[in-house]
């Protein structure tokens, strides 16, 4: 059995239950590497991230660094002799840093690679409207998401799941693929496997404000698979024309009602307990939506103090 020291790079939610279980079987974690403090809020009060937020709970050594190249930072990561580094939703790292340690670096990625290479793959496999989706750990080279396969996990994705419940069972099983992806490591019988380089890969793009934005001619499956995709975040959003008001909502919950009908696309219909938006083949019925500089609410709460005039329609 290899002696291991385990240097951790993450900042999100989702990296930390992965550095809790390493923690928690008591791996040699010699340091922790997350991102800088960023001011936030009004006050712009310096947030920290997820993993510092627990590596300082558990007493490990933090490093913060701005410039993954800086003299400073190499010489810091390199007087902690690590042998093997993980990296959970981190940032692309330059050559000198992943190829430090003697066993490699290797990265947890929440897709089945190698599809849905990139920034955002849980949300674009329910976006696509994929059926199945799972982890993936890989040994780290020049390019992102492109290194060697180490070992894979698939589930099932739900009708009805959206990003943050889907989320949260990519964390769960992610952590417990990188558990054992250190114990093969530490009993040095890790096998390795090429990505396989087909035409047909699908790439999990970031998402900004344009492919974020509903697109009412879509099929309804399509903007019903967006809703869920990018709900609770970054969400969905459309502009509503009501009377003189134009508003960007975002949408966080819908259904999707497949009837006949003759409106418009994008024609908003309303009663007291509903509102949806016609739609090619039915009506996309919203849920929960939230209004600029409103907070989020269910629908029967929003029409109860607001009225949609007979021509509003969904831009």
């Amino acid at each position: 059995m290899k002696d291991l020291r385990i240097i951790f790079m993450g900042t999100p939610d989702f990296a930390v239950a992965t550095l809790k279980a390493l923690v928690e079987n008591q791996y040699n974690i010699v340091g922790v590497i997350t991102a800088p403090d960023k001011p936030a809020g009004r006050g712009r009060k310096l947030n920290e991230s997820a993993v510092k937020l627990y590596a300082k709970e558990t007493n490990l050594k933090i490093l913060q660094p701005t410039n993954l190249k800086h003299d400073g930072f190499l010489e810091e990561l390199k007087a902690l002799k690590a042998n093997l580094q993980i990296v959970v939703a981190f940032r692309m790292l330059p050559k000198l840093v992943w190829q430090m340690p003697e066993y490699g670096t290797f990265n947890l990625h929440a897709s089945l690679l190698p599809n849905y290479r990139g920034a955002a793959p849980i949300n674009w496999v329910i976006i696509n409207g994929e059926t199945k989706t799972g982890v993936s750990t890989f040994f780290i080279d020049e390019k992102i998401d492109t290194g060697d396969m180490i070992l894979q996990k698939e589930i099932e994705i739900e009708a009805d799941e959206n990003v943050g419940s889907l989320h949260d069972k990519l964390m769960t099983i992610g952590s417990s693929l990188v558990l054992k992806t250190v114990n093969a490591i530490q009993k040095g019988d890790v096998k390795t496997t090429p990505q396989k380089a087909t035409k047909d890969i699908r790439t999990a793009y970031k998402l900004n404000k344009d492919n974020c934005k509903i697109d009412w001619n879509a099929s309804i499956d399509n903007i019903y698979n967006k809703i869920r995709g990018l709900s609770p975040y970054p969400a969905a959003w459309c502009t509503l024309i009501n009377g003189d008001h134009e508003l960007d909502v975002k949408i966080y919950q819908a259904e999707k009602e497949m009837v006949p009908h003759k409106n418009n696309i994008g024609t908003i219909i309303s009663n007291k307990k509903e509102l949806k938006v016609a739609v090619t083949n039915g009506y996309i019925i919203i849920k929960e939506i939230k209004l600029p500089g409103k907070r989020t609410m269910d629908i029967k709460s929003l029409l109860n103090g607001y009225a949609f005039e007979r021509n509003a329609k969904a831009l």
